[in-house]
This record gives structure tokens, sequence and C-alpha cells, in this order.
């Protein structure tokens, strides 16, 4: 009995990223939540999830799923990102209520600060820093969970927080952005942020290198449709070109 529920279970965790403790005993429900959790500490022990709240991780999507670190995020592509958050910059606006995603790309608005006082709110502990670097504009951070690799704020703190607020330009970074439009991302908190703010802000401006494209992270926070402004380095396939056209989407292309 327990080798023929450990094999259901290891061909869940094959299918999918994350498995619940809670789908779990809806599978089994003729064994105990405390056998489920011993289930689970068995395939952490043979190397094949990680035990986290609420369930488990598959270590086989661990590397398609999550994002590099930002740390390795930052030391690549360094010209064509800067050339990217120079583009962008125009949209920087005194008097508006903008919001910095957390992102290497976006990281880079704090070079091409305008002189007049401007008001940011942002989910990097560390973009907070810089912005608040040059002494005259006003730098509020998003409260909530840290995460480790993003370096950035999410949960349900931070979504209380983004809820209370009115935001008038959004520079935001996806992780992917597949063929049929979609911007993704690799973690679900994240997600949940990202499309609140796409959804609240009047001008949302995308900022995404070209090694981006064609790449599609699980989460999906917003479509072209939701997105003002692409500013990127590269031309776009076809038939994201197309999809932009008809969302009304301008593309800044910084290596035109």
């Amino acid at each position: 009995m327990t080798e023929e529920r450990r094999e259901k279970i290891r061909v869940l965790l094959s299918e999918k990223p994350f498995v619940s403790l809670a789908e779990l005993c809806s599978m089994f429900p003729s064994v105990s939540d405390m056998t489920i959790r011993r289930d689970i500490e068995y395939f952490e022990k043979i190397g094949a999830a990680i035990k986290v709240r609420g369930g488990a991780r598959s270590v086989k999507f661990i590397g398609d799923t999550t994002e590099e670190s930002i740390a390795s995020r930052m030391n690549s592509r360094v010209e064509e990102k800067t050339k990217i958050a120079k583009a962008a910059a125009r949209y920087l606006e005194p008097g508006r209520s903008i919001f910095v995603d957390s992102g290497s790309t976006v990281g880079r608005l704090s070079y091409f600060l305008p002189s007049e006082r401007l008001t940011f709110t942002t989910t990097s502990p560390s973009i907070a820093l810089e912005l608040c670097k040059t002494g005259v504009h006003v730098v509020n951070i998003v409260g909530g969970r840290v995460d480790r690799d993003n370096f950035s704020v999410s949960g349900m703190y931070a979504m209380k927080f983004i809820s209370d607020m009115n935001i008038d330009v959004a520079f935001l970074c996806p992780s992917g952005l597949s063929l049929s439009g979609s911007f993704t991302c690799g973690n679900y908190s994240e997600c949940e942020l990202k499309s609140t703010v796409a959804k609240k802000a009047r001008l949302v401006v995308m900022l995404m290198d070209k090694t981006k494209v064609d790449k599609m992270l699980p989460f999906t926070f917003c479509g072209m449709e939701d997105v003002d402004v692409l500013v990127t380095d590269g031309k776009l396939p076809e038939e994201l070109e197309r999809k932009a056209k008809e969302s009304g989407t301008r593309i800044i292309d910084v290596s035109a």
C-alpha cells in the first residue's frame, strides 16, 4: 500500500512543480495527514522534492520554473539593459505616482532620474536604496516577504499595500514573453502582485531584453493588451509584432 501510494505521488511530482498537502490528503482519504507528511519527507530524503509550507516542490521543475538569481542577472547584458532603461526613463513624470518593479533591467532606471522630485513605490529593497541616493525623491517600499532569489517583496502584506494605493505609471519587468503575447514569471506571489499593478496603473511600461522572447514561465501576470509601451533591444517575432499592433502597444526598439 505504501509503495503504491508513493508511486502515485512520484508520478504527480514528475508532472507538477508543486503538490499541496491538501491535494494529497484528498487523493488518499484512507491515510492520515501525518502519513502524507512522512511521504513528503521520504521524497525530500531521496532528492525528488523539497518540503515547503503546505506541500512539496518538485525538484524536476525547479530549474525550469524559478528564475536566475538577481545577482547573476545584474551581471548579464549590462549594456543592453542600460539602453532599455534609458529609453524607458522618458516616462518618468514629476507629479505622478510611479511604481518600479524589481529586476535587473528596471533597476537601471535609477541612472536616468530627472532632477525634479518624483514619488516612487517599489518592491525591491536594492532599487529603493538606489532611488534614495539623490536625496530629492520620495521613495516608498512595499512591505511583506522578501524573495531571496529575486530580492523582491511579495505576499499577503505586499498585496494589501498595493491594493490601497493609486498608480499612475508602472515600470514592470517580465521573466518571459510567450508567442501568445503573455508576460510570465516564475513565482506565483510575484505574479499576483504584478498583475494587480498592471490593472491599476494608468500607463504600463514593460522593460524587457530580447532573451525573454519566446520564453514561458509558469505564471502569466498580464497580456500584451495590458501594456502601453514595450521597451526592448531587438525586433520581435512577426506574431508578437502583430499582437502588439492589435493591442495598441507601442514598441521601442533600442537596437534600431
